[in-house]
């Protein structure tokens, strides 16, 4: 998950020119499109509950979070920021987590791939509306249609049109909190930094996912295999923390529309890695939905983008 993302395009000057922002950027992608086959793996036997993962991994990260902040002296953010964080905190942090945990829970990871591949679109359509931009009608076209694409590959996969699975919504609900959390975080990385933003969102968020992964290990004692284990501490470690600090610097690095454009490579990624690490079978159907809606978040960024270049020129 990503608070700087190609639907935001912050406009900053880039540290150094090359390749070496798009390394980066690779990195956190890489890190980011195993998240959901791991969430998968976390939750799938019943051994670990989603709330449980879906709120602990935020409190591993808070940890992290906590320590870097302190160490490299960051300034408390203002009033204002708070509130925003806040927002922020309510998409990335707890709306995300949570709603994937449990959506995995009966979803094929490569399912969950295909729906969360709108995300990018929707990202942008939630900057558009946070900012008040005017982009072109070919945005809302190609936005729409990916949605449209989502929508009927989740419910031709669950057996025909009218028939999406709670799942799906689940799904749905993920990607709109956390287009949200995007559109606010990029927002505010302005103002704060980027790493710094997320790190922040997740103090802001530890309190309550402290309780609530609390509540339910007492409710059901974790008692997980160590494949279990190893899938929930990559969620909290790599997919909360490390990934965004290697994405950060990659879109610090720069340039940032070109390094931002490595996202729309998540959900293949993904849907790879659910072949490996689950063994799902990767049917037709998967590929060409993922391809339609891979293909419209690509066409309403890149429209969106270069309506952003054309207003600032003129």
């Amino acid at each position: 998950m990503k608070l700087d993302s190609t639907a935001t395009l912050i406009s900053r000057q880039p540290l150094s020119s090359g390749v070496t922002g798009l390394i980066w950027g690779l990195l956190g992608v890489l890190a980011f499109s195993s998240t959901v086959p791991f969430t998968r793996i976390a939750v799938e036997s019943g051994h670990l509950q989603p709330l449980f993962v879906g709120a602990g991994r935020s409190v591993i990260a808070a940890m992290l979070a906590v320590a870097v902040l302190w160490s490299t002296g960051q300034k408390l953010p203002t009033r204002s920021q708070w509130w925003r964080l806040l927002v922020v905190a309510g998409g990335v942090i707890a709306g995300f987590p949570l709603l994937t945990s449990f959506a995995m829970t009966t979803a094929p990871a490569s399912h969950g791939a295909v729906v969360i591949a709108i995300l990018p679109a929707v990202t942008a359509a939630a900057a558009v509306l946070r900012t008040r931009e005017r982009p072109s009608a070919r945005f809302w076209i190609a936005a729409g249609s990916g949605a449209l694409a989502a929508l009927a590959f989740a419910a031709l996969q669950g057996g025909g049109l009218g028939s999406l699975h709670g799942a799906d919504w689940l799904l749905f609900g993920a990607v709109l909190a956390c287009a949200i959390g995007y559109a606010e975080g990029g927002l505010l990385s302005r103002e704060l930094g980027s790493w710094q933003t997320i790190s922040w969102a997740l103090v802001l968020a530890s309190p309550v996912m402290i309780t609530l992964t609390t509540v339910s290990a007492l409710q059901h004692p974790p008692t997980a295999t160590f494949s279990e284990w190893a899938a929930f501490a990559y969620l909290g470690v790599v997919s909360m923390f490390l990934g965004f600090i290697a994405w950060y610097r990659g879109l610090a690095i720069g340039p940032m529309a070109q390094v931002s454009q490595v996202q729309l490579a998540q959900p293949v990624m993904t849907i790879c890695w659910a072949g490996m690490l689950l063994h799902e079978q990767i049917g037709w159907p998967t590929v060409v939905g993922g391809c339609a809606v891979i293909a419209c978040a690509l066409l309403a960024v890149r429209s969106r983008n270069q309506h952003m270049r054309q207003d600032g020129a003129s």
